[in-house]
């Protein structure tokens, strides 16, 4: 009916903390951590999801942000043959992967930059970075100033509006298709970007493959600048992160809810029609075991991230409810080393693990959680519920934040006499248009719900 990524469930993969590589790349040999890598899509399979986000991936001095070179696979984690065989294995399992796209900055041992480092004026790359000019100086000493991201030195901004970045970035990208078949790109810091720059990416890319994705990371401002035929196809919802984790916290609903309103709804939604990248942690943010005050919210965080309007998905770790905190500017916590194959046997509860494989398997089963239109049908403090209508049936999803049980009747948009529930795969009587549902505390439940003769 559309488009892989429009359909897709996401597993966030940040390999050089999952894999345990130092944060430091200071060694001159190629360490091949992608053997560990490789562990984790059999998992990522089970758990049913249809795509991964890895990054950053290519060479870097720390982080993976501060790029040193775009076409060889950090080090650290292994070379470009140990990537394009992990690209293989997702794809023999139906699996897209999407990589990380650093373009608006560089780190300050990228060519470019070393050359302006060593030739200062004469350089031919004085074009490529932004604000540089020779009458000041860094952090760094350097004798010269330039514009950094955020203010941190280690991050040189590229002057996108220079032709030569432009295509030298072009470049990369085309590479990265043919050398490893990759199926999209994250868009790190997004909204830096210069918009002629993105308008020639989408164009390139598309020529290269035709269903190629582009999701760009914008935490604040208006999501709809970016997203456009011309533009990215989709960037982060951070607006409903917000709200997933603190309307629990809060025991308020109506946060969520006016955040989907507003986004989503068919009579004035400002983004209505669009395929926002939906997630409830990642790597720059408190994981969600650790942000809820009660963990057992967990549970419908998850429902909602998989039911509600969005492209979900999971950052490594989080389906077993692993916790992490920043420590200051310290992201480390966020991303901590994984043993995949030892984690699921030493699990003491894998009830979490699998209400998630559930909830991917709904998603990916039901095309209403994709393209159906969003309904509000009943909204408290502590309770939440809502349809996502298609033709003549719709998903009819309730969730309760109470500590306590709670008896709600919900109105049945679409369908008459019973409805499905998903997850027992039990029929449940539908009594005057109406469900009867008994909510235990910290509870979801899902329904399908159609006319006589629907699928």
């Amino acid at each position: 009916m559309g488009k892989w990524f429009e359909e897709a469930v996401f597993y966030h993969m940040y390999p050089i903390g999952m894999s345990g590589a130092p944060r430091q790349n200071q060694q001159e040999e190629v360490v091949h951590r992608f053997e560990q890598l490789d562990q984790w899509l059999a998992h990522i399979a089970w758990l049913g999801c249809t795509a991964i986000y890895i990054g950053p991936l290519f060479e870097s001095s720390s982080h993976g942000y501060d790029t040193k070179d775009y076409k060889l696979v950090d080090r650290r984690l292994g070379d470009n043959g140990d990537f394009c065989r992990f690209v293989d294995k997702a794809h023999d399992l139906g699996i897209k992967v999407v990589v990380d796209g650093v373009f608006n900055h560089t780190g300050r041992e990228f060519f470019a930059f070393q050359d302006i480092l060593e030739k200062r004026e004469q350089s031919s790359y004085c074009g490529w970075y932004k604000g540089l000019h020779f009458g000041g100086n860094t952090p760094y000493n350097d004798g010269f100033h330039y514009e950094a991201w955020r203010g941190c030195y280690e991050l040189v901004n590229l002057n996108l509006q220079n032709e030569q970045v432009r295509q030298y970035l072009l470049d990369v990208i085309g590479f990265w298709i043919e050398e490893f078949d990759i199926d999209g790109i994250r868009l790190d810091c997004a909204d830096c970007l210069d918009f002629g720059f993105m308008e020639a990416m989408r164009h390139f890319t598309r020529e290269k493959k035709e269903d190629f994705w582009l999701m760009g990371e914008v935490i604040h401002g208006d999501y709809s600048r970016y997203i456009a035929d011309h533009l990215l196809h989709s960037v982060t919802n951070y607006e409903l992160h917000k709200g997933l984790y603190s309307g629990h916290n809060d025991h308020n609903y109506f946060e969520i809810a006016h955040t989907i309103r507003r986004e989503f709804d068919q009579n004035g939604g400002i983004y209505r029609g669009t395929f926002l990248y939906s997630f409830i942690d990642n790597h720059d943010v408190d994981r969600i075991a650790s942000k809820l005050n009660n963990r057992g919210h967990i549970y419908p965080v998850s429902t909602l991230l998989f039911t509600l309007p969005g492209i979900p998905s999971i950052y490594y770790g989080s389906e077993w409810g692993i916790e992490g905190r920043k420590e200051g500017p310290n992201d480390d916590f966020l991303r901590p080393a994984v043993d995949i194959s030892q984690i699921r046997e030493e699990l003491p509860d894998e009830t979490l693990m699998k209400w998630v494989r559930t909830l991917a398997r709904i998603h990916t089963s039901r095309e209403e959680l994709v393209y159906g239109v969003y309904r509000e049908l009943l909204l408290t403090n502590r309770q939440y519920a809502f349809a996502r209508i298609l033709e003549d049936r719709c998903v009819l999803v309730a969730v309760n934040n109470d500590e306590q049980d709670a008896v709600i009747r919900v109105s049945v948009p679409v369908g008459a006499g019973t409805c499905l529930d998903l997850v027992s795969e039990e029929a449940v009587p539908c009594e005057g248009g109406q469900l009867e549902l008994h909510l235990k505390p910290c509870d979801s439940r899902i329904f399908l719900c159609e006319t006589a003769g629907g699928n």
